[in-house]
C-alpha cells in the first residue's frame, strides 16, 4: 500500500466510531451502529500498534455502551447486551490479530535485514573516483514482500580500461543470489585478463553453463542473465565500447540535456542460453563525451508501473535535464521511480552511472 494511502487508512477507525455516534444520532431506535463500532478495531489492527489498536477498541466500546445508555428507554435488554457482547468480542479479536500482524512483520524485518546484508556483501559500493571517471551506484530492493532477487553490478579498473557490468539473473531467492555471485566473480578475473568485451562475455556463458551443470529440474536449463558490458578504455576514454546480451539499453546524458539511448547494432540473447542459439559477440563502440554521464540500469526500473499500469519511461523523463554528477543522477532516477509507484518498486533495481569529467 502507498504510504498516503496508508496513512489515510489509519484514520478510518476514528471515522467509524464518529460515523456509528452520527447514524446512531440520525436514525430511529429500531437501527443499531454495533457494525460501525465493531469495524472500527478491526480496521485498526493491522494498520497500528498495539497502543493505538487498544485504545480503538476501548472508544469503541464507550461509544457502545454509550448508545445504549442513551437509548436504554427505547431499546430491549436483551438486544443491548447483545450489541455491547458483540463490539467487546470483536475488540478482544481484534487485539489478537494485531498481535499476530505485529509478529509477522518482526519476522519479515528480520529477514529482509538478513537479505540485504546479503546484498551489501554482494554488491559493494564502488569507490567515487575510478581512473579519474566518476562514479556511483544503487541497489534498491523490492517492497518488503518480494524475495531478494539477483540484480548485479560491478565497476573494475582494469589494465585495459575501466570496465562495467550490470545484470539481472532470472528468478528470485538464494539460487538467483548465487548465480550473481558466479556472474561478478567470472566477470572480475575475466575483465583483467581478456583483451575484449567478447572474451569477457564469453568468459561469463561458460561461468554460468558450469553453474547450471550443478543445478536441477528447469533450472538447469531455462537459467539465464541479461547483461551488458561496457568499456571506457585507459589510452582514450573518449571512446565508449558497449556489449549487450538481451539487457535494456544504457542511456548516455549530454551536459546539454541531450540524450541517446545505446541500443545494440544487433540483438542478443542473454548469458546462459549459447545451447538456444549462438553467433560471434560483437562490442558496439560510440563517443563518449567529456562531461557525459552514463547511465546503467536494470528492468525494475523500464517495468515500473504506477498505480494506472503505465511503464515508467527512463529516455522521456531524463530527457533535456542536467545533472552534476552521478550520484545526483541515481538519486533522482531512485527518487522519481519510488514516487511513479507510489512506495518500493515491484522489482530489484540495480543502478551504475559514470561519468567522464570535463577536460579528461
Amino acid at each position: 500500500m502507498p504510504p498516503v494511502a496508508r496513512r489515510l487508512a489509519r484514520w478510518l477507525p476514528a471515522v467509524l466510531i464518529v460515523g456509528g455516534l452520527a447514524f446512531d444520532l440520525a436514525t430511529p431506535p429500531s437501527y443499531t451502529a454495533a457494525p460501525f463500532f465493531s469495524a472500527a478495531p478491526l480496521v485498526a489492527a493491522p494498520l497500528c500498534t498495539l497502543r493505538v489498536t487498544a485504545l480503538t477498541a476501548l472508544a469503541a466500546m464507550v461509544g457502545e455502551i454509550w448508545v445504549v445508555v442513551y437509548r436504554s428507554a427505547a431499546l430491549d435488554y436483551h438486544e443491548s447486551v447483545t450489541e455491547v457482547a458483540t463490539v467487546f468480542v470483536v475488540a478482544l479479536l481484534a487485539l489478537g490479530i494485531n498481535r499476530v500482524v505485529r509478529l509477522s512483520d518482526d519476522r519479515l524485518a528480520s529477514v529482509r535485514d538478513v537479505s540485504e546484508a546479503a546484498q551489501r556483501a554482494l554488491l559493494p559500493l564502488p569507490p567515487g573516483r575510478v581512473a579519474g571517471l566518476a562514479v556511483a551506484a544503487r541497489y534498491v530492493g523490492a517492497r518488503a514482500d518480494a524475495r531478494i532477487g539477483g540484480d548485479l553490478y560491478a565497476v573494475q579498473d582494469t589494465p585495459h580500461g575501466v570496465r562495467l557490468i550490470v545484470g539481472d539473473v532470472r528468478g528470485k531467492g538464494l539460487e538467483a543470489v548465487e548465480a550473481a555471485v558466479v556472474v561478478i566473480g567470472a566477470f572480475r578475473e575475466a575483465a583483467e585478463q581478456e583483451a575484449g568485451l567478447e572474451g569477457v562475455a564469453a568468459r561469463l556463458e561458460r561461468a554460468l553453463q558450469r553453474e547450471g551443470g550443478r543445478r536441477e529440474g528447469l533450472d538447469r536449463y531455462e537459467g539465464f542473465t541479461t547483461a551488458v558490458l561496457a568499456e571506457i578504455p585507459s589510452d582514450g576514454p573518449s571512446v565508449l565500447r558497449v556489449l549487450n546480451r538481451g539487457h535494456p539499453a544504457p542511456l548516455m546524458l549530454a551536459p546539454d540535456g541531450g540524450l541517446r539511448e545505446l541500443a545494440p547494432a544487433a540483438p542478443a540473447l542473454p548469458l546462459g542460453m549459447s545451447e538456444v542459439a549462438s553467433w560471434p559477440d560483437r562490442a558496439d563502440e560510440t563517443f563518449f563525451p567529456a562531461g557525459s554521464l552514463l547511465l546503467l540500469f536494470t528492468d525494475g526500473v523500464t517495468e515500473a508501473r504506477d498505480l494506472r499500469g503505465r511503464f515508467y519511461d527512463a529516455s522521456a523523463r531524463l530527457r533535456g535535464r542536467r545533472f552534476p554528477g552521478p550520484d545526483s543522477l541515481l538519486d533522482t532516477l531512485v527518487e522519481e521511480v519510488g514516487r511513479h509507484t507510489g512506495g518500493a518498486p515491484a522489482d530489484d533495481m540495480a543502478l551504475l552511472a559514470v561519468q567522464r569529467p570535463m577536460g579528461a
